[in-house]
């Protein structure tokens, strides 16, 4: 049987076929759930310290104790006198109480300590960017802006959607940067630019 379409027939036909490219297009992710809005917008208040940050530490009147330290990899900062602090997925507000329960416990009376973020560790892009790898994070910067720095998407890249693993929490999850949210970069962030399906 031969079907012979009119030249209406033949428009309306490569339409429904530009459709439903379009909504395959649209409905292919990569299967990771989305990022919701509160970690979208989650600034450096909520910032938890981890491998890789360092920390100016000063402790009131006692220039010797007062310096730099580095988050090591096993999430502590080695201080003297009172030997390592857990720093995992603790605020600087919490590591400066620990410093000054630790101090005070037997070496200085009413220890008045500071703790401040020097240099934050750096984030990660990969997949469909003109230059992969680690890059040094700056505050408020954005997705968008991530992708600027590592050179742009490359010509194979899905520049409407990306994944994003946000540390200490394992899995990636689905960011759409086409839209009007605006997702902010944070520090250890690992962000994977997907190969577009058409």
């Amino acid at each position: 049987m031969t079907v012979i379409f009119s030249p209406r027939g033949r428009m309306l036909a490569a339409l429904g076929i530009a459709a439903m490219a379009l909504t395959i297009q649209g409905c292919a992710t990569s299967g990771a759930p989305p990022l919701g809005a509160a970690e979208a917008g989650m600034g450096l208040g909520a910032y938890r310290l981890g491998p890789g940050d360092r920390l100016r530490v000063t402790v009131y009147n006692e220039p010797s104790l007062s310096g730099e330290y580095a988050v090591s990899s096993a999430g502590a900062i080695a201080f003297p006198l009172v030997g390592n602090i857990d720093a995992q997925a603790r605020t600087v507000e919490d590591v400066a109480q620990a410093l000054t329960t630790r101090i005070a416990d037997g070496y200085m009376t009413d220890p008045r300590v500071s703790v401040e973020v020097l240099n934050y560790r750096p984030y990660y892009i990969l997949g469909e960017v003109q230059r992969p790898g680690q890059y040094p994070y700056v505050a408020g910067m954005t997705i968008e802006q991530a992708v600027a720095a590592a050179g742009g998407f490359s010509y194979r890249a899905n520049a409407r959607r990306v994944n994003l693993r946000r540390t200490p929490d394992p899995a990636e999850k689905s960011v759409e940067i086409a839209g009007r949210q605006v997702v902010v970069v944070m520090p250890g962030d690992t962000i994977r630019v997907l190969e577009r399906y058409f």
